[in-house]
């Protein structure tokens, strides 16, 4: 206090003296308060009440000399600065505090301190704390489940270096094998050969994307390869079941198999009947089966076939044993048409030949791309399908009453 002047000295002197006297006063207050709640009633006295008051009134005049000279001596310091107003001054001039402030006296709640001064509910909405919230961003993008592919599985896979395959096939053998006597002539059996060819074809699509996209969000092109690639495929299935032959379509598996012989049919036949019926017709060509084609709900339905104990036939629900029938794999394929199958020696009488496996190519030189900071992204393939036995294989559909 020595840098101050004498007369500040001096009130500041008998503010504190003054303070150290309301100080006594409280104590003495709040030993009334706790008495008064001693008493018969339990209740605060209206003296006591008024006490309080009093003392309450007292300490903000207090407060306020004391700002009072804050203020002197900091415009004393400095003649221009504008003195920042204290904690103390905006409470005291909130307006929520002079609604407050005549009735202080009349609550003996003021020494618990509560006292609600310019206080506003905080919100997540943009004009409070909502700025202030961020979003739990997940990087991983979210796909739509793929289609299972399975028919390539079962055929035997090979390549080949051009785009036309030339093979020659079997047609008529005759064989007139006999016995015969002793100088006798001796009978001729006769084969005949035809020369088959089998063209290469491409199964292609493409999509477009901006080349700031794809600088932008780099997870978009594994995104674009990964559906291309897996489109390709499910058209390339679609083409392995039922190409037709023409217009650069692969021949297919069931436009070259062998027509299911309906007159090996049973009164009461089930599903599980015409696949054993069909894989006779494949033995009695001379093949061994080695898979049976379904429909996902063929499968399904034929899994739930029951004996008249209402036991289940081909399997235990709680079996997980793989996909059998007449001890041959199912194959399911969504590719293959609801009451329909295919039964067949694959890797015998079928050969896949890739030419070019599946490729992504990007490029700016497609149409206007270049000037639209456009790229295209191509994806292909090239391959061809030899159905070297065709008898192999054969097609058919469920008998209606059999599927009920």
């Amino acid at each position: 206090m020595d840098n101050l002047s004498p007369e500040v000295q001096r009130a500041v002197s008998e503010i504190l003296e003054a303070m150290k006297k309301r100080d006594t006063e409280v104590a003495g207050a709040l030993k009334k308060v706790e008495d008064d709640l001693k008493g018969e009633h339990a209740k605060v006295q209206e003296g006591t009440k008024d006490a309080i008051a009093k003392l309450n009134a007292d300490g903000q005049a207090l407060q306020g000399r004391l700002k009072d000279i804050e203020l002197a001596v900091a415009r004393a310091e400095d003649g221009t600065r504008t003195a920042k107003k204290s904690p103390g001054e905006l409470v005291i001039e909130d307006a929520e505090f002079k609604k407050w402030a005549p009735d202080v006296a009349k609550s003996s709640e003021t020494f618990r301190g509560q006292i609600r001064v310019g206080l506003k509910t905080i919100t997540s909405l943009a004009a409070s704390a909502g700025d202030g919230v961020f979003s739990d961003r997940r990087t991983e993008v979210i796909e739509e489940p793929l289609r299972p592919l399975s028919i390539r599985n079962l055929l035997d896979v090979g390549r080949t270096n051009s785009n036309l395959i030339e093979w020659v096939q079997e047609d008529v053998y005759t064989s007139n094998a006999d016995v015969v006597s002793e100088g006798t002539l001796k009978p001729e059996s006769s084969i005949t050969y035809d020369r088959k060819t089998t063209p290469v074809v491409t199964i292609a699509h493409w999509i477009r994307a901006t080349k700031q996209i794809l600088a932008d969000f780099p997870q978009l092109a594994s995104l674009i390869n990964g559906r291309l690639r897996w489109g390709l495929k499910i058209k390339e299935e679609d083409q392995l079941l039922f190409g037709d032959g023409t217009a650069g379509n692969l021949l297919g598996l069931v436009p070259q198999a062998t027509a299911y012989n309906t007159a090996l049919n049973g009164a009461n036949d089930t599903m599980i009947d015409t696949i054993r019926h069909a894989i006779l017709q494949v033995r009695l060509a001379f093949y061994p089966a080695s898979g049976v084609v379904l429909s996902p709900v063929d499968w399904h339905f034929m899994e739930l076939t029951k004996d008249n104990e209402n036991r289940y036939i081909m399997a235990s629900p709680t079996s997980r044993l793989s996909p059998m029938i007449w001890g041959l794999p199912i194959v399911e394929s969504d590719g293959m048409h609801n009451g329909d199958f295919l039964v067949g020696a694959f890797r015998l009488a079928a050969t896949l030949l890739d030419r070019e496996d599946a490729a992504i190519l990007v490029s700016t030189e497609d149409q206007d791309n270049f000037v639209k900071n456009l790229v295209t992204i191509l994806c292909e393939e090239r391959l061809a399908l030899l159905v070297t036995r065709p008898k192999a294989f054969v097609f058919g559909a469920f008998p209606a009453a059999s599927t009920t």
